[in-house]
């Protein structure tokens, strides 16, 4: 095959505020909570990529109505002066339906943190804004085999990796989760090898389960594809790995630092290095 039909596609979306309402709260594990937006903010919402995600931002203090982020010719404003700041956090795109204007967004339950306290909290009626996507990072469906991984940050996208790859191909998945109790159910028509790493009582972002697991993987025949996210400094060593001893290519491996320990709004366009 060509290589120019293995290219990445961007593909950009205008930068939109939307306010939403919870309509539905589901806990999937004892550590990660499905929350349902809803509402006609959402007509003309695009996600086009597995990875696609949306920056959720909150109310604050005894205000309902989440403080917006400011939006000039398609990109970020700083507050006006005196004017609070928009909490905003990333979380991957889990289902969208747009004919029921919904949207599902898995949230980790880690801490106090804004993201995390909302999602401890939530229920009907609450009001949450969604911005984004930005963009949708467009791989084509057309490798030999697809090795992909990530912790519970990166599980919503793992999900969405798995229903989108075409049945049959051989893809091997590696999630790095607390314990048992935090297994999800995947589903896929790919030939999927599912390892689920369990950290046994390790700190989140300070375990090396995850290499430890991935490094044990032997690449079958064929070109393949890698993707990963995760704790940014765990995915170094994986990172080297997927390079240096599979010999994936840049063009062929996108791993990404969904969250960075220690560092509050880790910024995932920061890189790896």
């Amino acid at each position: 095959m060509p290589l120019t039909d293995r290219r990445v596609r961007i593909v950009e979306h205008p930068l939109t505020p939307r306010l939403t309402e919870v309509r539905r709260v589901e806990r999937l594990t004892p550590a990660m909570v499905r929350v349902t937006l809803g509402g006609p903010a959402l007509d003309g919402f695009h996600e086009m990529a597995p990875a696609d995600h949306v920056k959720l931002y909150f109310a604050q203090g005894d205000d309902p109505v989440p403080v917006p982020p400011r939006i000039r010719a398609d990109s970020l404003e700083d507050p006006l002066p005196g004017a609070p700041e928009p909490i905003m956090r990333d979380y991957t795109v889990r289902y969208h339906r747009p004919d029921a204007q919904e949207l599902d967004v898995d949230m980790v339950l880690h801490g106090d943190g804004p993201g995390s306290s909302f999602a401890a909290k939530a229920a009907p009626g609450d009001l949450v804004g969604v911005l984004g996507p930005r963009g949708s990072e467009i791989v084509p469906y057309v490798w030999d085999w697809y090795l992909l991984g990530c912790d519970e940050t990166g599980l919503p996208a793992l999900g969405r990796w798995l229903e989108a790859l075409p049945a049959g191909v051989p893809a091997f998945a590696f999630a790095e989760v607390a314990g048992p109790q935090e297994e999800q159910e995947l589903r896929s028509d790919a030939d999927v090898t599912l390892t689920w790493v369990h950290r046994d009582g390790a700190r989140a972002g300070r375990s090396g389960a995850l290499e430890e697991a991935v490094r044990g993987f032997r690449p079958p025949a064929g070109d393949g594809y890698a993707w990963f996210g995760a704790e940014a400094t765990t995915l170094k060593p994986i990172r080297r790995f997927v390079r240096n001893e599979i010999g994936l290519p840049k063009e062929q491996a996108d791993i990404d630092g969904y969250w960075k320990a220690g560092v509050a709004d880790h910024d995932h366009h920061d890189g790896l290095d």
